[in-house]
């Protein structure tokens, strides 16, 4: 089996190893591909492994002899998952990989907030310490989260994960979810959504985006929350009205917040979040711990290897 890997870098940039997948066929692996190349990199291969770059109906069109494509993600909307059903072609995901990695990047973040841990930690190198005239300094206001409540937007896997984090520090759980189930009810109390937005003090989005989920935080729904609230998302870009959160980061109903993922990404100049002082942006990297990239690799090979032997796991379609 011819077997191409369309994107690769992003997953492993060097630090891990196509082993799994040579084991399965022969493995040809590009680190970028531009959307003029992909039919032609795509070539005769019957297996398409790919994490961003898109795979629609005119590639599908041109080629002809795939039989497989293989995302190296959770979210699958870069394949055209209709064209893909017509032609017969499974197209599968990895499901849970980054559960512990986004939770972990989720207070990462939030910690940062709290503390300034960062921009302390530069004062200090540039010699505020030592010319202060006390023992200790803090330029900003610090905070703990004990005693404070944590609104979670999403509570499935991530966002119970989350939760859990949020009750060791001593914080207080309310979530919203469509689907609420027992395990979900164990770690916090589901709540409608403006219950939520009235009560917390620190928000996450933890939400797949849907229709229904798109813009959730808009003007309308910040105006329902807290003064001084705290806002992380490490979920979809597109969850958030960014002009919207932009001004209320400016007139400090939204005290702080804190994103790893925008609108368009990579993120454009011209992003209003990025004129705003009181907010945290990196670059889409809570999946990204080489821990967690191996899970993928090792999932995304027993899908392919699934494939091959006739027992199809994590499809799509």
């Amino acid at each position: 089996m011819k077997i191409v890997v369309l994107d690769g870098y992003t997953e492993n940039p060097g630090d891990l190893s196509w082993e799994g997948f040579e084991k399965l066929g022969d493995l040809t692996v590009y680190d970028r591909t531009v959307k003029e190349e992909i039919a032609a990199r795509i070539g005769d291969a019957e297996a398409v492994i790919v994490n961003k770059t898109p795979i629609d109906k005119e590639v599908l069109n041109s080629c002809p002899q795939v039989r497989y494509i293989g995302v190296l993600a959770t979210g699958y909307n870069v394949v055209d998952i209709q064209a893909a059903r017509e032609r017969g072609i499974p197209v599968c995901n990895i499901p849970t990989y980054g559960t512990t990695a986004v939770a972990q990047m989720t207070f990462a973040l939030l910690l940062e907030i709290c503390h300034h841990v960062a921009e302390h930690s530069e004062a200090v190198k540039k010699g505020e310490w030592t010319d202060n005239k006390d023992w200790c300094f803090w330029k900003y206001p610090l905070m703990e989260l004990a005693g404070k409540k944590m609104g979670i937007i999403g509570f499935g896997r991530i966002g119970q994960a989350v939760g859990k984090l949020a009750k060791a520090f001593g914080m207080q759980v309310v979530a919203y979810d469509a689907n609420q189930n027992e395990s979900g009810r164990k770690i916090g109390n589901y709540v409608t959504l403006d219950e939520l937005l009235k009560e917390s003090d620190v928000i996450s989005l933890n939400c797949p985006l849907f229709p229904e989920t798109e813009g959730i935080i808009n003007k309308n729904n910040i105006s329902k929350m807290k003064e001084g609230v705290i806002l992380i998302n490490t979920s979809r870009g597109a969850l958030i009205n960014e002009d919207d959160l932009a001004d209320a980061l400016r007139t400090k109903k939204v005290y702080a917040a804190a994103c790893d993922v925008v609108s368009t990404e990579p993120i454009m100049p011209d992003n209003p979040l990025l004129g705003c002082y009181n907010s945290i942006l990196t670059p889409h990297i809570a999946w990204a711990p080489k821990e967690s990239r191996q899970r993928l690799m090792d999932v995304a090979v027993s899908n392919l290897k699934g494939f091959i032997e006739g027992k199809w796991i994590n499809v799509v379609n």
